[in-house]
């Protein structure tokens, strides 16, 4: 899994434990999957349509770094399906997992529209084809 983001724990991302909030854990992943699906599918209009069960394992505190990793599961028709892990940076643990996340390419009008794709790109390759 290639982790692709990371992210500082403050005083405003903890729960009244004084751990790292699961919903900020959470809207933390759901937009790396956004940004990662919108550059693997080059279209801005996408929306997270389903997250699998969620799997706490472990939290973070103020001022540990939570590096969050996103992997494709599969390339469907107008969907991309991913899975992720957050892990705890300073401790070496894994925060949580989502086994499966359904990402969906939209249209103009915010219908699922058809992407063409079938494999992981990246950018660099892109830009050699040009």
């Amino acid at each position: 899994m290639r982790f692709h983001t990371r992210k500082w724990v403050k005083p405003e991302d903890l729960n009244p434990n004084g751990t790292l909030f699961g919903g900020q854990l959470l809207a933390w992943i759901d937009e790396e999957a956004a940004l990662y699906t919108i550059i693997q599918l080059e279209n801005s209009k996408i929306v997270t349509k389903y997250m699998s069960e969620i799997n706490f394992m472990a939290s973070a505190k103020k001022g540990d770094i939570v590096e969050i990793g996103i992997e494709v599961v599969k390339f469907g028709r107008s969907s991309i399906t991913l899975k992720c892990e957050a892990r705890n940076k300073m401790t070496r643990e894994t925060i949580l997992t989502v086994d499966n996340m359904i990402m969906v390419n939209l249209d103009e009008n915010g219908k699922p529209k058809p992407h063409g794709k079938s494999k992981i790109e990246f950018v660099k390759d892109r830009l050699e084809d040009s």
